[in-house]
């Protein structure tokens, strides 16, 4: 049976390949540190869960548009107070996750050839996605040494003929977040072209420091209509086997998304949405949310510190997201055990044959030079494995 081309061009996904590979080898017995998950090793909050066993028990198992409603109503009320978004809830759309959202988006928004302008290092959906749209992605190069930003020129310069721009502020891989100021320079360059603009804002909530969030469709009035904004409750409540994810912008592209999903979902899950409601609406989620936060910044500051401490790693210290995305290319050229390293993807093979330790290769981001480890794991878990990491680089 032979396959279509627009899948023969899209890659798998690295970061599940390298969490599949260590769960494989510690089923095994084998201790494997893994720094390679991007979901909270938090549970989710007793209240969310609680809510969903709730409608379950009062047999909310059908399909869901009243409760649907309702989130939605949620969801925007969200948006103007937390994001001072003004979005009625025919403008938001549910959807199985974030990654879902943004497949839709792609699919409706793009015509086949045009170009989608994809800030480097990226998430590894992205330009896979823009792929199965027919869009053609292309990379803005934002190294660390540019903090890993792209900036106004870098739109300017790259945006005739181009369609979209994606942006992931906090950003994953690379753990940084653009400032409030910083936006708004990429809102004005933004505004002297005809992009429209996908912010996915799935890590609003996890910024460390100084760092203050800003929605980029609040920025200026001119770009509401021009700016899809992508989120969901994976990241922020710990919610990632929930599957749910939302998009919230102009009424004929949600409108669009929604015609698509009704071909593919119909719902989310019921009772998985009667959690989210409670999610958004319980009196003791801000709180919930702050200690996930304020021990995620204890845990990113912590790797960053003992990351940069390794001789040969260099690392810019995450203000957002769960995140370290440091340069080990110093180590290349090196032989680990069997592995010869000459890029991320032998690193990344050599510290799980010699170290026991999962990261993920910065190729799959755009950026060879470069691995991603996840600090969503405790203080002990992140010193065990950065330990041996030590001991494989400089013993």
């Amino acid at each position: 049976m032979e396959l279509c081309e627009r899948i023969r061009t899209v890659n798998p996904s690295v970061t599940i390949e390298v969490t599949s590979r260590a769960k494989q080898m510690q089923a095994r017995g084998i201790d494997v540190v893994g720094f390679g998950a991007g979901e909270p090793d938090f549970d989710t909050p007793a209240f969310i869960k609680d809510a969903a066993k709730a409608a379950l028990d009062a047999g909310d198992t059908k399909y869901t548009p009243a409760k649907a409603g309702e989130l939605k109503a949620a969801i925007a009320e969200k948006l103007k107070r937390e994001n001072s978004l003004d979005y009625s809830p025919e403008q938001v759309l549910l959807t199985f996750g974030g990654k879902h959202a943004l497949y839709n988006a792609f699919q409706v928004l793009l015509e086949p050839g045009e170009k989608v302008l994809i800030p480097s290092p990226y998430w590894v959906s992205y330009p896979e996605q823009v792929k199965l749209a027919g869009g053609q992605p292309v990379f803005l190069p934002a190294g660390p040494e540019k903090g890993f930003k792209i900036t106004p020129d870098d739109i300017l310069a790259h945006a005739d003929g181009a369609k979209a721009l994606v942006l992931n502020s906090p950003c994953n891989p690379t753990g940084v977040t653009y400032s409030p100021e910083e936006l708004a320079d990429l809102a004005r360059a933004v505004l002297q072209t005809d992009l429209v603009v996908l912010s996915d804002e799935i890590y609003e909530k996890l910024v460390y420091g100084q760092t203050k969030f800003v929605s980029f469709a609040a920025l200026d009035e001119r770009l509401t209509d021009r700016t899809l904004t992508i989120n969901g409750l994976s990241k922020t409540f710990a919610m990632t086997g929930w599957r749910l994810g939302w998009a919230a912008g102009p009424k004929e592209v949600v409108k669009a998304m929604a015609t698509m999903a009704s071909h593919q979902v119909t719902n989310p899950v019921s009772f998985a949405q009667a959690g989210a409601l409670a999610a958004y609406t319980h009196q003791d989620a801000p709180a919930a949310v702050e200690a996930m936060r304020q021990e995620f910044e204890r845990r990113g500051r912590h790797m960053h510190q003992r990351l940069e401490a390794i001789e040969g790693v260099r690392c810019v210290q995450p203000t957002g997201a769960f995140y370290c995305f440091p340069d080990v290319s110093a180590h290349y050229g090196r032989t680990f055990g069997e592995v010869e390293v000459t890029g991320s993807l032998d690193f990344a093979r050599a510290c799980l044959q010699t170290a026991k330790v999962a990261l993920v290769p910065g190729v799959a981001f755009g950026a060879d030079n470069c691995v991603r480890l996840s600090f969503a794991t405790g203080i002990e878990q992140i010193d065990k494995g950065l330990d041996r990491l030590e001991e494989m680089l400089t013993g």
